[in-house]
């Protein structure tokens, strides 16, 4: 076996270390939890190849493979994984969802499809989706660690190279003339923050929506939601510092969000231009900044120092409400009278000169 014959790999950036699998499904189990088919795990994680039968994986503690693997190793033991390359859609958006450590991505996948999602369980007892063009099952090694990278990332950047897990390939199955997916990956925006868009932006939209239930819309789209931009109605004075904090606290937020914005309901969190206004206008540094020193973020984000710690920060640019009385707002201007049936006029009149 040879997974530089069996694959056809290429290099995505010029600076990359090595051949990269970056839109493989990687399946693992939890060695001490293994019948519990909630805790299986199926995530994106990049994937260096390294040999013949060996591959370098990205694993960082916000991960789930990351809880596996520790277990695995805290019992001395292998942990067995299957690669699923070149799947449906579905199943690759929800692997590279933030979902909670008990939610499985299949029973997601079958939610959102309105139908059971169909697997197929490999001689270890993991479970690939079913239809997959190339499946990989082999062990990530207890205890073993190689430098992997570099590799152009998200962020605009090289990773740079760190001390990463290693996995051995003991079987390869394909189907007759595989077709090899993947994605590309560099500085925003390429297809993958496309992709994202619901992956970032909608599970941090449900979690907060349990705590919270002022929320009206969560944009988590840039850079890999390094940035998110939160509206709501406001219960009462600084309940908006609350509500970034929660972001903080979400399976997303833990990882990735490193700027919280929260603005008022009616400002629309994809409309940049009124995100802009209510920080403008709404935003008194001196009460409205919160910063919070030395946590976890992932260390692809060049701005970590050191590698994996970052200050967070939330921005409050919401309109001050009892008992917070800071500022002097009055009312809010509204568009001028008759605006819309004007506009529908104008664009009518430049449709027929067009003629």
């Amino acid at each position: 076996m040879n997974l530089y014959e069996l694959l056809p790999l290429f290099r995505l950036n010029r600076g990359d270390g090595g051949y990269f699998i970056d839109k493989a499904c990687t399946v693992s189990r939890d060695l001490d939890d293994w019948d519990n088919d909630n805790v299986e795990n199926v995530g994106i994680y990049r994937l260096q190849v390294k040999g013949r039968n060996r591959l370098g994986i990205q694993t960082v503690p916000q991960h789930d493979i990351a809880i596996h693997m520790a277990h695995a190793e805290a019992r001395g033991e292998d942990l067995p994984v299957a690669i699923a390359l070149g799947n449906e859609p579905i199943i690759t958006l929800m692997g590279a969802t933030p979902l909670l450590y008990d939610q499985l991505e299949y029973k997601m996948a079958a939610v959102m499809q309105g139908a059971p999602y169909r697997v197929v369980k490999t001689a270890k007892g993991l479970d690939v989706p079913w239809g997959s063009e190339y499946v990989l099952e082999g062990r990530l090694l207890c205890g073993q660690r190689e430098t992997e990278g570099p590799f152009g990332e998200f962020p605009g950047y090289y990773s740079g190279c760190h001390k990463y897990p290693v996995i051995e390939i003991d079987r390869v199955s394909h189907r007759k003339d595989p077709v090899y997916d993947a994605v590309y990956v560099g500085r925003p925006w390429t297809e993958l923050d496309f992709l994202q868009a619901m992956t970032t932006s909608a599970p941090i939209f449900l979690q907060l929506k349990t705590t919270f239930p002022e929320v009206v819309a969560v944009n988590a789209l840039y850079t890999h939601g390094l940035v998110v931009v939160v509206s709501t109605k406001i219960r009462y004075g600084g309940f908006a510092k609350y509500v970034g904090l929660r972001v903080l606290t979400t399976t997303h937020g833990l990882g990735y969000a490193k700027v919280v914005i929260v603005v008022d309901e009616k400002v629309d969190p994809f409309d940049l231009k009124q995100v802009m206004w209510a920080i403008s206008v709404k935003v008194n540094p001196a009460g409205d900044i919160v910063t919070i020193p030395n946590l976890a973020e992932n260390l692809l984000d060049p701005a970590c120092s050191p590698a994996g710690m970052v200050t967070k920060m939330i921005i409050d640019a919401t309109t001050p409400v009892a008992p917070d009385i800071r500022g002097d707002y009055g009312e809010e201007l509204d568009k001028p009278l008759r605006t819309d049936q004007w506009r529908t006029k104008l664009m009518a009149l430049a449709k027929e000169m067009r003629k």
